[in-house]
């Protein structure tokens, strides 16, 4: 049923909000998406200016998707994409759901707290491709006009009136347009050849002249109020829908050609604006090369449907691991498809193993996980090995096809969707129901054609899963536990793995006690983020640690290692900084390998040190280090780091270093952990971080016999 059929309070102020921005910016819609409480996912909630079943592919939008609206309300700006080929470039998954010629501007709705994101929408021709300073000012202001509202309201169960049902439509027009005289209006339609008609903003008949009724071949009696692709048969091509969205969305006329059985074609001519969609239909002599109706292919879902598939595809290709895999599918094809419960299992050793569920209590997780695939208890197995779906309506339905299954938990029907690569049992993926749900044909053509690419999914994950467990493993063990204790020197470090698909890396650091005072301090990077890079990492923490031991100087130290690693043949280059540290004498010496000079806060003040480097380890067997000499007083700062902290696509690293030194200086006296979070947290990769980060201070406090 659509929103239309129940509104809901549309005299609530947050709809007459909305309604208000839209007329004052002139869009063509306008949709006002909120977070759900666990603020993980966005759902639109408010719509202006289209049907629910137009806004259906995106209803839904996880808050770490790369699309318009998940950015505006993560990085709490606006977004704005003058025009498609903008929206293709920068978000090519929202693309692919609005592929037609529009201006779109994401904002967020922030007050007292995060609330979610207006979204509004212009056909590119009626507007200049840039925002003005002024048009940016109302959109926002919008925004902090519907946050004050939803905050004097119950909450944005109150606005949407349906929790996480589809979203509530508001009427553009805040009191309709002035009335016009219905005769003169009819009687001039019917004056003209051929038909005419008009679509309200959900696509129901409003008007048809009686031209319009003997060409479509049916009474208006029938057709007013009704979907013409429901109403009449022959239009029900998934095709002709689209005409219709694509007028409604991109605001411009479009034509397009349709076959009456047995043999009549007609041209269809639509004329949108922001009230609806008027309609000529006129006979044609010369038909568009469309192919007989018996021999068109049969399409398994409405338009509406199949912009859903290619949408919650496109986000099955982005993710990583098996619980990027569960959460796409719980906050996107559940509520899709109406959904309560989730059930995703992998095939282990014979046995369903659950990965991830959604509205299940434990106790039942628990009578679950672990069935043998070829159990009678609940219909999964057979369905995985069979490679067929099931799917049940009721429990009535599911106790006469599986009389042997008990009762596990409250749900009344369910999809049971095998997850199947390549002839080989992926694992299982049930949806199940709070109340009986009827499966149409279309519901089961796009569910089996999602459970293929879960699968894929799926297969896909666990291998990464299992990749990346045994690397990160092989880093952890390599990387120091703890730093050790070492009297006059207060030391801290972190190490944090790049963002979403790269957990492992080579950046590495180290503190080697080396008696009578001294300390090695060793930090380096290896090219790369995979397990080949955390090997490697391996080796040259271990070469640097066995050699600084050993009392060689810095540039002994690496020269041995480079040495050691040149006669490996490394495919990936490694850079790093040694420091000999004599606390007695308050003496640094320091060499490096083409790694980022570190930085030094005296007196308040900090800068760079300039020390030479030489080339990356593993290069040039021969190659020589030079040695930097460094006075440490009292109080002194040193600061090492890989340029994970500095780097950023189309900076300059040598300016970004300097920045990271005067923040050095700003942060004063703090323990050396507070140092590290101070110099993160105003990194120029902060928040967007695409490289490994290592970090290690020392702060020299030669009075002080603990740190």
């Amino acid at each position: 049923m659509s929103s239309a059929d129940d509104p809901g309070p549309r005299d609530a102020p947050p709809d007459a909000a909305l309604a208000d921005t839209v007329r004052g910016t002139g869009a063509s819609l306008g949709a006002l998406y909120l977070l759900a409480p666990d603020e993980r996912v966005l759902r639109l909630s408010l719509l202006c200016g289209a049907s629910a079943e137009v806004a259906a592919p995106w209803a839904t939008v996880t808050v770490n998707a790369p699309s318009p609206v998940a950015t505006a309300v993560r990085e709490e700006r606006l977004v704005w994409m003058a025009g498609r080929d903008e929206l293709v470039r920068a978000y090519p998954r929202s693309a692919m759901a609005l592929p037609y010629p529009l201006s779109l501007a994401a904002a967020p709705v922030t007050g007292a707290r995060r609330w979610g994101a207006l979204l509004l929408l212009w056909p590119t021709d009626s507007r200049p491709p840039h925002m003005t300073a002024r048009e940016r000012a109302n959109i926002m202001a919008g925004c902090r006009r519907l946050a004050r509202l939803l905050e004097d309201a119950d909450g944005p169960a109150d606005v949407s009136g349906r929790g996480a049902g589809p979203p509530r439509v508001v009427p553009v027009a805040a009191g309709g347009r002035p009335a016009s005289p219905a005769a003169a209006a009819a009687d001039f339609a019917e004056r003209l050849p051929g038909g005419s008609c008009a679509l309200d903003l959900e696509g129901r008949f409003t008007y048809l002249s009686s031209g319009a009724c003997e060409l479509l071949g049916r009474d208006a009696d029938h057709l007013l109020g009704t979907l013409p692709w429901h109403s009449l048969r022959w239009l029900d091509d998934p095709v002709h829908e689209e005409r219709y969205r694509a007028a409604l969305l991109s605001r411009r006329p479009v034509t397009f050609t349709a076959c009456r059985p047995p043999d009549r074609w007609l041209d269809f001519h639509l004329y949108p604006d922001a009230s609806g969609i008027s309609v000529r239909v006129t006979p044609t002599g010369t038909p568009e090369p469309v192919p007989p109706v018996e021999q068109r292919p049969v399409w398994p879902a409405g338009v509406g449907r199949l912009y859903q598939l290619v949408h919650l595809a496109a986000g099955l290709t982005e993710v990583v691991g098996v619980q990027d895999v569960i959460d796409l599918v719980a906050d996107q094809i559940m509520p899709a498809f109406g959904a309560q419960g989730l059930v995703l299992s992998a095939a282990e050793g014979g046995r369903l193993r659950i990965t991830g569920t959604r509205g299940y209590p434990p106790v039942t997780v628990g009578r679950l996980d672990g069935l043998p695939v070829d159990t009678t208890l609940t219909p999964a197995g057979q369905a995985l090995s069979s490679g067929v779906p099931a799917f049940f309506g009721d429990p009535e339905e599911l106790r006469r096809a599986y009389p042997e299954a008990q009762r596990m938990s409250d749900k009344h029907a369910w999809a049971f969707l095998p997850l199947i690569v390549s002839g080989r049992p992926v694992g299982c993926c049930i949806l199940s129901y709070d109340r009986p749900h009827t499966f149409t044909a279309e519901d089961r053509a796009v569910l089996t054609s999602l459970a293929g690419l879960v699968a894929q999914a799926m297969d896909r994950a666990r291998l990464y899963d299992a990749k990346h467990a045994l690397a990160h493993s092989l880093q952890a063990a390599l990387l120091p536990r703890t730093l050790p204790t070492v009297p006059g020197l207060r030391v801290a470090a972190r190490y944090l793995p790049a963002t979403r698909g790269m957990d492992i890396g080579g950046d590495f650091y180290d503190l080697i006690p080396l008696g009578d005072g001294a300390v090695a301090a060793v930090i380096g990077d290896v090219q790369g983020h995979n397990a080949a890079a955390a090997a490697l990492m391996g080796q040259v923490s271990t070469a640097v640690h066995a050699y600084a031991a050993r009392g060689a100087d810095p540039d002994e130290v690496l020269s041995a290692t480079n040495r050691l690693l040149a006669g490996f043949g490394p495919e990936l280059f490694t850079s790093c900084l040694y420091a000999h540290l004599d606390l007695a004498s308050g003496r640094a010496a320091l060499a490096s390998a083409g790694h980022p000079p570190p930085l030094v806060r005296r007196e308040g003040s900090a800068r760079p040190l300039d020390v030479v480097p030489g080339p990356l380890l593993g290069v040039d067997p021969d190659a020589s280090f030079p040695v930097t000499d460094v006075a440490l007083g009292a109080g002194h700062v040193l600061a090492f780091y890989t340029d994970g902290l500095v780097e950023t696509p189309g900076a300059d690293i040598e300016e970004a270093i300097a920045d990271l030194a005067v923040e050095l200086g700003r942060a004063g006296p703090r323990a050396p952990d507070l140092l590290i979070d101070h110099l993160l947290g105003h990194s120029p990769a902060a928040g967007r971080r695409a490289d490994d980060i290592a970090v290690l201070v020392l702060h020299y406090a030669p009075d002080e016999q603990v740190p």
